[in-house]
């Protein structure tokens, strides 16, 4: 365990805006997508959902504290301290941070473009959740977002990969990835894929001349049944059946 005055210190989470500092609870969707997680070095006192099997808070000094196994780390937010977490989760190297797309400051220099394998920007602002379990309302009683667009970062190949096939809607970033997971992480879904094909095309196609089209797709050398994968591709809407045997775009 690291005692250096590196990781000295705790803070509360912040929103963008300066009048308030609160606690913020990482989206149920979010943690089903991407968990489960051993450890929550971050996690509040009071919490509707356990977002680890382990939780350390304000109370334990989880800078401090022996990491292990799978760690989710949304740190506090203020300056001051999230260089402190991110320099420890760099250092423990396997999990998945969530932290603002902030991504001009020295602590993303740092700790994540320069030590974390892959990242996934989220579209959109997140929801997050109070202590309540309920999203953090505005006075007029609409939900207040992030206030900023948010990042995943994964630290290690295999939350990396985690991260490339997590189905959250965002760009997917890697970045120190071996070349086999990289054009998988990018290459488009099957659905895409094959729409996109048949959408090219002029009429309706036969079956026979969609198994030839993709015979030699990368998708399709690596999956040995990859007939029966189109087939039911286009029975989930990537095609529309026209005629025994025939398929049109959709």
């Amino acid at each position: 365990m690291t005692t250096a005055p590196l990781f000295a210190g705790i803070g509360g989470h912040q929103t963008p805006r300066r009048t308030r500092t609160d606690e913020w609870l990482t989206p149920p969707a979010v943690l089903k997508a991407l968990g489960p997680f051993d450890l929550d070095p971050c996690a509040p006192i009071v919490r509707p959902w356990p977002t680890a099997a382990h939780h350390y808070t304000i109370r334990d000094n989880g800078l401090l504290l022996p990491w292990f196994g799978r760690v989710l780390l949304n740190p506090p937010y203020l300056r001051t301290v999230i260089g402190k977490w991110l320099a420890r989760m760099a250092a423990h190297n396997r999990g998945i941070a969530l932290i603002f797309a902030r991504t001009e400051t020295d602590a993303f220099f740092r700790y994540i473009w320069e030590q974390a394998s892959a990242l996934l920007f989220l579209r959109g602002r997140l929801d997050f959740h109070t202590v309540g379990g309920g999203t953090a309302q505005r006075r007029s009683g609409r939900a207040a977002n992030a206030g900023a667009p948010s990042v995943l970062c994964a630290y290690g190949q295999r939350d990396a990969e985690v991260l490339a096939f997590c189905g959250l809607n965002g760009a997917f970033v890697p970045l120190r990835l071996p070349r086999s997971v990289v054009v998988l992480a990018l290459e488009p879904t099957w659905r895409e894929a094959i729409a996109a094909w048949m959408r090219a095309q002029r009429g309706p196609v036969v079956l026979a001349e969609i198994y030839r089209a993709f015979a030699s797709h990368p998708k399709a050398t690596a999956n040995p049944n990859y007939q029966a994968k189109i087939r039911q591709v286009l029975q989930m809407g990537a095609g529309v059946r026209v005629g025994r045997g025939q398929w049109s775009s959709s």
